[in-house]
């Protein structure tokens, strides 16, 4: 195999449409533009999202309105009424002389809520007619008023957090923040001062040293 015998793989390169060489070329007189109209004009520029005049479609369809917010949380809610026909129902374990217990786990068992992952939040919608312990991420306040009426306890979950110390992160020390680190030239440029003025007492030194020499030495040749 020689230079000249090297060739692309076949398919790989597509050879480029040249318009304007005639009719039997197939692309020659109208050059692929078609006859007359706003686009076979030189210099014809008209936007993706034209429409040819009509309506277009972002003016044809409704305002999104409103926002969302980014610290929105999104919770399982249950209500005080489901759970009291759950525990009718025999859904939810309940023991003689002890409250029932409602948590994420026991209301997924009843089949109450899909998903306990997310938070959990207690709707105050319906009657509550046994005594409960709920354990939740958050009650209305219709629904705790009604679980305490029938003498049950809304407890909201706290997150157990882990002191500074454990982590071995060590705590900010009181007083102002410290002075931000100045840029490359400007440090660079308050060391070279620093060393000037560090040079500065030394030198004078020196040349008082190198005086009292002299002097000492005048007298000398005097005497």
């Amino acid at each position: 195999m020689k230079i000249h015998d090297l060739r692309p793989a076949e398919g790989s390169v597509t050879k480029r449409t040249r318009v304007g060489r005639g009719i039997a070329a197939g692309k020659g007189k109208t050059a692929g533009r078609g006859t007359k109209g706003q686009r076979s004009r030189a210099g014809a520029s008209i936007p993706a999202w034209f429409e040819g005049g009509q309506t277009p479609l972002h003016i044809r369809i409704p305002k999104l309105r409103g926002f969302r917010n980014v610290n929105d949380i999104e919770y399982e809610v249950v209500n005080v009424g489901a759970i009291s026909a759950a525990v009718e129902a025999g859904k939810l374990e309940v023991q003689k002389g002890a409250p029932v217990t409602v948590n994420a786990d026991t209301l997924k068992g009843a089949g109450l809520v899909r998903r306990d992952r997310r938070p959990l939040k207690i709707l105050g919608h319906g009657d509550v007619s046994a005594k409960l312990f709920v354990l939740a991420d958050a009650f209305t306040k219709s629904a705790r008023e009604k679980i305490e009426a029938a003498g049950g306890t809304a407890q909201v979950i706290e997150i157990p957090t882990t002191p500074l110390a454990a982590l071995g992160v060590e705590p900010q020390t009181e007083g102002p923040p410290e002075a931000a680190r100045p840029p490359a030239r400007r440090a660079s440029r308050a060391k070279a001062e620093a060393a000037v003025e560090t040079a500065a007492p030394e030198a004078a030194e020196a040349e008082a040293a190198e005086a009292e020499d002299a002097d000492a030495a005048d007298t000398a040749g005097d005497g």
